[in-house]
């Protein structure tokens, strides 16, 4: 009976085993099943919104391109229609302008300027490396007839034309825009910019969303721009191939749809394909530009594994392989999430690349000129950012801005990119800083649908004279480094970007030999550390005090902002510019300088300056120890007397080194102070009976050959003179 009961017992536990192990495995394959459908659905869903997001970013993306490039040749064609304007009167005079315009603009293939009353229409093109003149008023072209000339004049401004081979012009296929030239309010010819569709050709082209993905664009009129078949560009319409295809009437209303200048995707069928269709419409110009993607891109992968797991769970696969299939599955997941994560890292590394590309990065940036010594750098706060500088010399003069677009990441560094180009094609062929800056405003201003702005600073610097004229437009005002350390005087002018038509204002201020200028952005002084503290005007300037080279300054400046934010964050992009300007000095003579801040502890620094001039004239070692403390009573009595106790201020000194002397010109910007005034000290007297003063200009007396003292221009001036011959 005992042995009985124990079987039992044992076959009812065996038996439980079993139960409990067959509903483990069916409450597995249930939840596995659930669980595969819902990830399924979520998993096709997750992958249709991915195809939408990168079909929609790939055709915003193409679309700023197309417009950088129209705004470009819009640009251009204002900035040139009154100098039109001026000479429709000397048509001889009109060809020399489309010349120009087209030899300035890379953009532009072509100009012309057609007038309405008179057969005169020169013509400029693009003609290998160089440009060509011809004539657009030939008898076998009616340029009177064409779209690129009637259509301005009919609707009163710029217009973007339909593309077309150009016969009478350049000989290639274009499209052309076209402004109505007004005279006294009446219309007296059109001007015009071609620009060849060849670009858009490649840049359509290079457009991937998926491998086998296919982009065509259309007119305004629907006829075929660009198209991986190259036999439908210009020769067909979007309406004749949506008659061929065996989903006629959705192609036809993806066409009326794109026409009418709609944005949006459908789904149609053509030769046995489903299509995933994403549209959208160039503004401006008329263009729409498609994305065309086959389903089985977009969800092959998906329906693989749906397969797959379809497959394993009517075949009844155990627990332990759905198991371990989740397992590789969710690994996929997790590589799917990090390639993606990659991609998006690596994108975004090619745009700070190509950001960093667009702005001076080689420094000293002029190896050849000793007048200028300058350093630039942009520290992100994210992969990309919106700050901006830039600089070049042309006709001897130094063009440099520096600005600050509001907000963030991508839009703000596309803006960033724009205002740039803005500024390299507008300084190009202008001087003032006011007028460049109001044409780049009212260029801003014109298409700012996102109501970006962005702070700017403008100057022109005469590397001759050291004559400066800037404009600020609602940026930080630049720190100046002359004989004091403060702010730029600067006009209370708008950021770019916010109303078209504001009259900018331009200042002017004059800098000396080792004066310089530190332009900055508020990523400096608004830099925080982990107290939320700032790091504020008054910190920088400190850096400031101390005369350095320009990229151990900038340098310096950007380790004390590292350092007061310790282990706190990068909360917005932090770009300095730093100018030092070293023009040459005005007496042509070989001349040492050197320059002290208001500090008693700096007068050793003396030393190593009398052995640079004992090298450079050969004077024995005993008269330049004499040399030296003449100087050092000097130095000393101006900062003792001219800037009170506890002010700053800087003492400067240089010494002129001419063939029969040296003359050392002391000069400092403190209260008005002749030490030459002093009365000769009598040192026959005790020591009790002699008055307090007099024995440090009485040293420099007998040391030096000849000295005299003037107050120019609000600066203490007292000049040495010691005969070495």
């Amino acid at each position: 009976m005992a042995k009985k009961s124990f079987f039992k017992k044992h076959s009812e536990a065996l038996k439980r085993a079993t139960l409990q192990g067959l509903m483990i495995v069916v409450v597995s394959v249930v939840t596995l099943e659930a669980t595969s459908l819902l990830q399924y659905y979520f998993s096709s869903r997750s992958i249709t919104e991915e195809a939408n997001r990168r079909a929609e970013g790939h055709l915003k993306a193409t679309e700023l391109q197309i417009l950088s490039v129209t705004d470009q040749v819009e640009t251009a064609v204002r900035n040139t229609l009154w100098s039109v304007q001026h000479q429709t009167g000397k048509p001889d005079s009109l060809a020399a302008i489309t010349s120009r315009m087209v030899s300035q603009n890379n953009v532009i293939y072509g100009s012309a300027v057609a007038l309405i009353d008179k057969d005169i229409a020169p013509y400029s093109f693009r003609n290998g490396e160089e440009v060509s003149l011809s004539t657009l008023a030939t008898q076998e072209y009616d340029y009177r007839s064409q779209e690129w000339f009637c259509k301005p004049l009919e609707l009163g401004g710029g217009y973007w034309s339909e593309p077309y081979y150009d016969e009478g012009g350049g000989g290639v296929i274009m499209t052309t825009y076209s402004v109505p030239v007004m005279v006294k309010g009446k219309p007296v010819a059109v001007f015009t910019a071609d620009v060849s569709l060849d670009w858009l050709t490649e840049l359509v082209g290079k457009v991937k969303v998926y491998p086998n993905t296919y982009n065509f664009m259309i007119s305004r009129s629907g006829r075929i721009m660009v198209s991986p078949a190259e036999t439908l560009v210009m020769r067909h319409s979007i309406q004749e191939v949506a008659q061929k295809s065996d989903g006629s009437e959705v192609f036809a209303g993806v066409g009326e749809a794109m026409l009418s200048g709609q944005a949006g995707d459908t789904q149609l069928k053509y030769k046995g394909k489903m299509l995933r269709v994403f549209f959208d419409t160039i503004s401006r110009t008329g263009w729409s530009m498609s994305i065309i993607i086959p389903e089985d891109e977009i969800y092959g992968e998906s329906k693989r594994v749906g397969f797959v797991v379809l497959l394993l769970q009517i075949l009844g696969v155990a627990l332990l392989i759905v198991i371990l299939y989740s397992t590789v599955k969710n690994q996929r997941a997790l590589k799917l999430a990090s390639d993606s994560k990659t991609r998006i890292e690596g994108e975004l590394q090619a745009a700070s690349d190509i950001q960093s590309s667009m702005l001076p990065k080689t420094f000293p940036p002029f190896p050849s000129r000793d007048d200028i010594d300058m350093a630039a750098a942009i520290v992100p706060a994210k992969e990309v950012g919106g700050d901006l500088y830039d600089f070049y010399i042309r006709d001897e003069k130094l063009f440099y801005c520096i600005g600050d677009v509001s907000g963030k990441g991508v839009p703000a560094s596309l803006f960033m990119a724009v205002t740039r180009s803005l500024f390299r094609s507008v300084s190009n062929h202008e001087h003032s800083p006011a007028k460049i800056v109001t044409t780049m405003n009212d260029s801003l201003s014109e298409s700012n649908d996102a109501s970006m702005f962005v702070t700017f600073f403008c100057g022109v610097l005469d590397m001759k004279t050291g004559h400066m004229v800037y404009c600020n437009a609602g940026h930080n005002a630049p720190i100046a480094l002359t004989d004091r350390i403060g702010e730029l005087p600067v006009d209370s002018n708008i950021p770019l970007g916010i109303m078209p038509g504001f009259a900018f204002t331009e200042q002017e201020a004059d800098i000396r030999y080792d004066d310089a200028i530190f332009l900055y952005t508020d990523g400096v002084t608004e830099a925080e550390n982990i107290h939320h503290e700032l790091f504020g005007e008054e910190r920088m300037i400190k850096v400031l005090h101390t005369r350095r080279s320009a990229s151990e300054q900038m340098a310096c400046v950007a380790d004390a902002v590292r350092e007061f934010r310790g282990e706190a964050a990068q909360s917005d992009d932090i770009t300095v510019l730093f100018i030092h300007y070293l023009g040459k000095d005005e007496s042509g003579d070989n001349v040492l300088r050197i320059n002290f801040d208001n500090d008693i502890s700096q007068i050793p620094r003396l030393e190593g300056f009398i052995e640079e001039v004992r090298e450079a004239t050969g004077i024995d070692a005993g008269l330049a120890m004499s040399l030296n403390l003449a100087l050092e009573e000097a130095v000393t009595n101006v900062m003792m007397y001219a800037y009170p106790e506890g002010s700053s201020g800087s003492v400067n000194l240089k010494a002129i080194l001419r063939e029969e002397c040296v003359e050392f010109v002391l000069w400092d910007k403190g209260i008005p102070f002749d030490p030459t005034a002093a009365p000769e000290a009598d040192t026959t007297l005790g020591v009790e009976e002699r008055a307090i003063g007099g024995l440090g200009i009485h040293l420099v007396r007998n040391i030096m050959d000849s000295i005299s003292y003037e107050n120019k221009n609000g600066m203490n001036i007292l000049t040495m003179i010691k005969n070495i011959k």
